[in-house]
């Protein structure tokens, strides 16, 4: 492992065989992620570690389903790491374990299977709002918008605070498919990124349960994507595939194309670019699901403060003069504090646990037309973008 300001690893071969590479090279901050998550998971509900890996049990099979070679992949962390393969299972699918509060009538749902009719009213919110999936706020910016004529993507990834230890960026040399670079919490398979083949992916959670079917933890869901060699395949996966939870992908891609999809366990909603810009954080934007639609309040009330205000940001940048002023206004733009610390660049709240702070983990600013990966060490307004020791477009998968 090597290191920038974040840890960082490169990875490849066959899935078992990256899978211990990564466990061996990110041994220590896998163990720190797990204290953390049995820390937070007995705080929020009372479950011990080995409770919250036999409810992780219950993804196993559909996550088999959906991507074998994928489970394969965390059976090698765990081997590298000397854990158990539910303990990589349990940080892959920690969302779905945190938002889903009923076990017993959970029946597996997975890729290309209709999906459950609801078993109840639907509820807006998990049963403590400090423990919402994935924050964030994810842009795509075209060559229209950019000042400089390339294709960018990004977002402030905003989670809790006491995982900041266990971010890292991963590199996965893959056979037969694109080369992915992707930042992540150790020990997870997939989380945002851009590969190869010149697609990007950057997500934010969106709350509101459907039902209590068990579909394919996010982490799978966003890997395949970042798996795809064009983006028509990386629609199929969002579109074919029965996640557990709500989340919204923003997908760019090099030539100038990005879209964004709010997928549920039910329908989906899906919206373009005005003007080349396109900013997505925690709230329905595109359209609103009938399941919530009666009593629907987004469980990150800032999200309607931070959207508006990164695209005002953004907006600047298509006056920029060159890669490096685009850059700088995109920073400008991710450092907003309007509402602190619940702001664009989200700040520990002291008012809360430490357990449950969040903050803005990293923002990502990623260059798709020249292949530059950059992120931030934490909060961008105390941190510049770093650019990652591999260019997109370098090496075995670049022509994938």
């Amino acid at each position: 492992m090597s290191r920038v300001s974040l840890p960082t690893i490169e990875i490849g071969g066959e899935p078992r065989t990256r899978g211990r590479q990564y466990g061996e090279g990110a041994r220590a901050l896998i163990r720190t992620s797990i204290d953390y998550y049995t820390e937070a998971f007995g705080t929020s509900s009372g479950l011990t570690w080995s409770q919250v890996t036999e409810r992780a049990a219950a993804w196993l099979e559909p996550s088999r389903a959906f991507a074998p070679d994928l489970v394969d992949e965390m059976a090698g962390i765990a081997e590298g790491a000397g854990i158990d393969l539910l303990d990589v299972l349990a940080l892959n699918a920690r969302g779905e374990i945190i938002y889903d509060g009923t076990f017993a009538s959970m029946t597996p749902v997975g890729r290309d299977t209709a999906p459950a009719g609801p078993a109840g009213p639907a509820d807006n919110a998990p049963q403590d709002e400090d423990d919402a999936p994935d924050g964030c706020t994810s842009f795509a910016m075209l060559e229209t918008a950019s000042g400089d004529g390339h294709v960018y993507a990004g977002q402030n990834w905003d989670w809790r605070y006491g995982v900041r230890e266990t971010v890292m960026v991963v590199r996965v040399v893959q056979p037969g498919k694109p080369t992915v670079v992707m930042h992540v919490e150790a020990g997870q398979v997939g989380r945002q990124g851009a590969n190869s083949a010149g697609i990007a992916l950057n997500a934010n959670g969106l709350g509101g349960r459907f039902d209590h079917a068990v579909g394919v933890p996010q982490t799978l869901v966003r890997r395949r994507v970042l798996d795809c060699a064009n983006p028509a395949d990386a629609l199929d996966v969002l579109f074919r595939t029965r996640a557990h939870i709500a989340s919204n992908a923003l997908l760019t891609h090099r030539e100038g194309f990005a879209i964004d999809i709010e997928t549920t366990p039910g329908a989906n909603g899906w919206m373009y670019p005005t003007d080349g810009l396109l900013v997505h954080g925690n709230h329905y934007q595109a359209f609103m699901p009938p399941q919530l639609a009666a009593n629907y309040r987004p469980a990150s009330p800032d999200s309607l403060i931070r959207v508006p205000r990164a695209e005002a940001g953004l907006r600047r940048c298509r006056d920029a003069d060159g890669p490096a002023e685009t850059r700088k206004l995109i920073h400008a733009a991710m450092s907003d504090h309007l509402g602190r610390p619940d702001s664009l660049c989200t700040h520990p709240d002291p008012a809360r646990p430490a357990v449950r702070q969040w903050a803005t983990l990293l923002s990502s600013c990623v260059d798709l037309t020249a292949g530059e990966y950059r992120v931030t060490a934490g909060t961008p307004c105390d941190h510049e973008y770093e650019l990652m020791p591999w260019n997109l477009y370098d090496g075995p998968g670049a022509d994938a």
